[in-house]
C-alpha cells in the first residue's frame, strides 16, 4: 500500500525528497529516494528514534535505507545511526575518529545527550553501538541513487563543528540539507567544537552549492531560502567579529 509523506508525518520537498522534523530537539532528518537506493540524512538522537526513521523511510522508499549521511557529529543527529544496519555511512573527514570505540568522542556524545535530557541508558546504548563512518568526504563526493537521481555530499565546514557535511539534491528546485550550519527555530548554537571564524565562509559555500533558488533545510526549524541563509551568515559574522 502506497503512503504519502504527509500520512507518515514527513514534509515532501521535491519528487522523492523530504524530511522529518523530529520531536524533542526539533532536529531534522532527510530522505532522498532513487530508483535503486535510498539516502537518509542524519539518524536521530537514539536507537529508538533511528528505528522509527528507518521504518518511515522504508515505507516511503519501498526499500531499506542503503546510504546514511551524517551532517555533523552531535548526539541529536547521530546516535540513531546503528539502527540503519547495512547502510553505507558517510561523514566529513575526521568524523570516524570521533566514533572510535573507547574514544573521547563517544563519551562526549553520551554525556551531551544525558545533559540535554536523553535517558542515560538510551544514551549509553546508542553511543556504544555507534557505527564506523567508512566513507569520509574530503571536498565533494557524488552518489548515484539510480534512475537519474544523483546527490552531492560536500565538506563545507568547519563552522558549527570541525566536521560539517552538506547534502545537495539537484532538481527543478535544488534542496540543500545544511545540518546545524543553519538553524531556523533558534539562534545557531556554538559549542566548544565550533569554529566561529570559519562559520560565515561555510555558509557562503552552502549558498554556492544551492544558489539563489534552492530550498535550504536547517538542522532545526522550518525550511528557508537563500535570503535567510545570507542573513544568518551576516549575523554570525557580526556575532563572532569575522570580517568579510
Amino acid at each position: 500500500m502506497t503512503v504519502t509523506w504527509e500520512e507518515l508525518g514527513w514534509e515532501r520537498l521535491a519528487d522523492g525528497v523530504g524530511r522529518c522534523r523530529l520531536p524533542g530537539w526539533d532536529c531534522t532528518a532527510g530522505l532522498v529516494v532513487g530508483a535503486d537506493a535510498a539516502l537518509m540524512v542524519d539518524a536521530g538522537s537514539s536507537l529508538d528514534e533511528g528505528a522509527r526513521l528507518r521504518e518511515g523511510a522504508r515505507r516511503l522508499a519501498g526499500r531499506r535505507v542503503t546510504h546514511l549521511a551524517l551532517t555533523h557529529p552531535h548526539f541529536d543527529h547521530v546516535l540513531g545511526a546503528a539502527a540503519f544496519a547495512g547502510a553505507e555511512v558517510y561523514g566529513a573527514v575526521g568524523t570516524d575518529a570521533l566514533f572510535a570505540p573507547g574514544g573521547h568522542g563517544r563519551e562526549a556524545l553520551r554525556s551531551d545527550a544525558v545533559a540535554e535530557g536523553l535517558d542515560a541508558r538510551s544514551a549509553r546504548e546508542a553511543a556504544d553501538a555507534l557505527v564506523p563512518v567508512r566513507h569520509e568526504v574530503r571536498g565533494e563526493r557524488a552518489l548515484d541513487l539510480g534512475g537519474g537521481r544523483r546527490v552531492l555530499l560536500a565538506e563545507v565546514g568547519p563552522g558549527h563543528t570541525g566536521h560539517d557535511l552538506a547534502v545537495l539534491v539537484p532538481g527543478a528546485r535544488a534542496v540543500v540539507f545544511c545540518g546545524d550550519l543553519v538553524e531556523e527555530s533558534g539562534e545557531p548554537q556554538a559549542g566548544p567544537d565550533a569554529v566561529p571564524a570559519c562559520w560565515p565562509a561555510a555558509l557562503d559555500r552552502l549558498l554556492g552549492l544551492g544558489g539563489d533558488d534552492a530550498l535550504y533545510v536547517p538542522g532545526h526549524g522550518a525550511v528557508v531560502d537563500a535570503g535567510f541563509v545570507r542573513a544568518q551568515r551576516d549575523a554570525l559574522a557580526a556575532r563572532f567579529g569575522v570580517s568579510r
